[in-house]
């Protein structure tokens, strides 16, 4: 059994993510700053041991999220958290919503990301960052149906990761590599977005995606952008989840034409991204996506930060 401190309540913010980054379907991914979620974890000294976690009404969405812990993302997480620690006291959750729902921006990672980042903040002796990798991903688990790390790992401890299934890599950042996202009024659910992969994929395309995903970690190890110019590309999930965004072709040339040195789907979908070697030519990117979704008569939200983004943190606890 891990004690648990006198802590009563901790508060932990989650950014959202760009998962895949075109080239490393589940395993590569990013944080980005500007938008995320925040959890409130609340100690229970005498909880009903047959609901240790309890989730209080969601804010930040015009939608009701799943109470039952078992059926939502951060409660998921605290459940597979509360049993494998052992622990005594139980945990009551307020979740504020800051990322949209079905966005391709990590928002379900985000929330079991904060979650298990505020209960550990509430132990007498908090795990590392990495530690909470498992627990996380039992609650995206909920949301997309499988484990993959590719939105929590960056969450959990920042920047360009490749999460394996049971440890992350982080990856080096070239210096300056900033990114751009565009995310259009219109959600897309995970599970949709997953359900056109399951046909085989011909083995020529693999080849080229395997190519594309070792030329990217190759240009971040080298600190050689000219490496990228071209590589972030998608010949795998991209072609299959095209008709599922508006404007998807559109949308990516706009960002190319301003000089971004790649662009496509944020996650699931049905955010866009680019990356780009400088804040300027970040903004530009995100501008021209905007209007490029608007001609498609989509509004978008417009997000621009460093590829090697913020963790999670800890806002806030109370003894």
């Amino acid at each position: 059994m891990i004690e648990q401190s006198p802590g009563v309540r901790a508060e932990a913010w989650a950014p959202a993510s760009v998962g895949n980054v075109c080239v490393g379907f589940d395993l590569l991914g990013h944080s980005l700053g500007g938008a995320g979620d925040r959890v409130r974890i609340e100690r229970i000294d005498d909880p009903d041991p047959a609901a240790p976690v309890v989730i209080e009404p969601i804010e930040g969405l015009p939608i009701d999220l799943p109470l039952d812990p078992s059926k939502n993302t951060a409660g998921a997480a605290l459940l597979a958290m509360h049993r494998a620690l052992d622990l005594e006291a139980g945990l009551r959750v307020r979740i504020t919503k800051g990322i949209p729902l079905g966005s391709g921006m990590g928002g379900s990672a985000a929330s079991a990301v904060a979650a298990v980042v505020a209960a550990n903040a509430l132990l007498e002796r908090p795990l590392a960052r990495e530690a909470l990798y498992p627990f996380a991903l039992a609650g995206e688990r909920i949301a997309s149906g499988s484990l993959h790390g590719d939105n929590v790992g960056p969450q959990l401890v920042g920047g360009l990761v490749l999460a394996l299934p049971e440890r992350l890599v982080r990856i080096p950042v070239p210096e300056g590599l900033w990114c751009a996202l565009a995310h259009p009024h219109l959600e897309l659910e995970t599970r949709r977005a997953r359900a056109v992969l399951a046909e085989p994929f011909a083995l020529e395309a693999v080849v080229q995606q395997t190519a594309a995903l070792a030329q990217v970690l190759a240009a971040c190890y080298t600190d050689d952008t000219g490496l990228l110019d071209g590589a972030i590309r998608d010949v795998l999930v991209e072609p299959r989840r095209a008709p599922l965004i508006p404007g998807l072709d559109r949308v990516r040339s706009a960002a190319l034409a301003t000089g971004a040195l790649g662009a496509g789907i944020s996650g699931g979908g049905p955010s866009l991204f680019a990356w780009t070697t400088d804040e300027a030519g970040a903004t530009r990117a995100a501008e021209a996506m905007g209007e490029a979704f608007a001609e498609e008569g989509l509004e978008a939200d417009l997000f621009t930060g460093p590829v090697a983004g913020p963790a999670a943190r800890v806002l806030g606890r109370e003894p």
